[in-house]
């Protein structure tokens, strides 16, 4: 574990996505049974058949596996396919991430397409601990082909504010 990762931890109490993360990558296929139970929660995200590769504190990694399913009319991955593997990357990084007095809703997607998608496709979104904070956040996230080539590039918008106070 990274210093800033130990240090954030240190910050909130346990993530209830990153336990789950953590507990379920202890088994075989651990990792696609996680992906599975996040796209039943956002039931769009299963129509790429995702595969959460990689999530830590502020850092999640999305494979998109090239298949038929994902293609465009040239057979590379369909942009909007990627897109959508962006915005999953996003969303488990910022459910896992996300300081506990803090919520988050998606305000926008700058992204510009960079070269063709013709490899299976590795969606990443990252933020600094830095970031979490109310108002508008920008989340930078890229698309890798399997020569790590970017093919998607850019960001999506957040807007970040307090929880309501309970009242007791």
């Amino acid at each position: 574990m990274r210093q800033t990762d130990s240090v954030s931890t240190a910050k909130q109490k346990t993530n209830k996505v990153l336990a789950l993360y953590h507990k379920t990558r202890r088994y075989p296929f651990g990792q696609k049974l996680f992906s599975i139970m996040v796209s039943r929660m956002a039931p769009y995200f299963g129509t790429i058949k995702p595969l959460i590769t990689e999530l830590r504190l502020n850092h999640c990694a999305c494979l998109i596996k090239k298949r038929h399913a994902v293609h465009n009319h040239i057979k590379t991955v369909h942009v909007i396919a990627i897109c959508n593997g962006l915005e999953m990357a996003m969303g488990v990084m910022a459910e896992a991430s996300i300081p506990t007095h803090l919520r988050w809703i998606p305000k926008g997607m700058s992204l510009d397409y960079t070269a063709k998608a013709g490899s299976d496709i590795l969606c990443i979104a990252e933020v600094t601990p830095e970031q979490w904070t109310p108002g508008d956040m920008l989340v930078p996230v890229r698309a890798y082909d399997t020569e790590g080539v970017v093919v998607v590039k850019g960001h999506i918008k957040l807007w970040i504010s307090e929880k309501p106070q309970k009242i007791v």
